[in-house]
């Protein structure tokens, strides 16, 4: 069985996910395997030189602040990075998941489940939501960011609408154990 974990930034789901690792379960991060596929894959590398010119790969390191700074000018450029990235991050996952004993849930972890189409992967999706003045809390420490810079990657990741889609609902406000939080997940499913 594979089960998504999504929610907007700050809602906890990493630390979910983490815990999730921590109590025996295989979970896939979206983010760090599609940075370790930019990087990895000949074929990804390709496209996105293609896109973006060979400075996107300065000595074999891929630019992230440049990327960035591109995709966020032009949102263009964005999906068709998207476009790129997530058919191969797609593929990793399913081949993930072939390897994994399916005895028990494994997890797939991701901000965007429902807009990059991985919702499908899954058999069920979790939401980790919180309310928004933690959210914003929690990833001003963590980032060492501003309100409003995170109120603009907020914004960005549009997930609120796909939130009633998922089939369990966490609310991560802090005041239960992560580790009761993802009981309650396993006791769900």
């Amino acid at each position: 069985m594979i089960i998504g974990i999504t929610g907007g930034i700050g809602s906890g789901k990493s630390t979910i996910a983490k815990q999730l690792r921590a109590m025996g379960y295989a979970v896939y991060d979206t983010d760090s395997e599609a940075k370790r596929l930019i990087v990895e894959d000949a074929h990804v590398r390709q496209q996105i030189e293609q896109l973006f010119g060979s400075e996107v790969y300065k000595d074999g390191v891929y630019q992230t602040a440049l990327v960035a700074q591109r995709v966020f000018a032009d949102h263009s450029l964005l999906a068709q990075l998207n476009a790129i990235v997530h058919p191969a991050v797609r593929a990793d996952i399913m081949h993930w998941a072939q390897k994994i004993n399916h005895a028990t849930p494994c997890f797939v972890e991701c901000a965007i489940l429902y807009q990059a189409g991985f919702d499908s992967l899954c058999d069920k999706v979790v939401a980790v939501i919180a309310p928004e003045e933690i959210r914003l809390d929690r990833v001003m420490k963590r980032d060492s960011s501003t309100i409003e810079r995170v109120r603009a990657r907020m914004r960005a990741q549009e997930i609120e609408n796909d939130i009633p889609r998922a089939d369990i609902l966490i609310n991560n406000d802090g005041k239960t154990p992560i580790s009761t939080l993802c009981k309650e997940i396993i006791n769900q499913l």
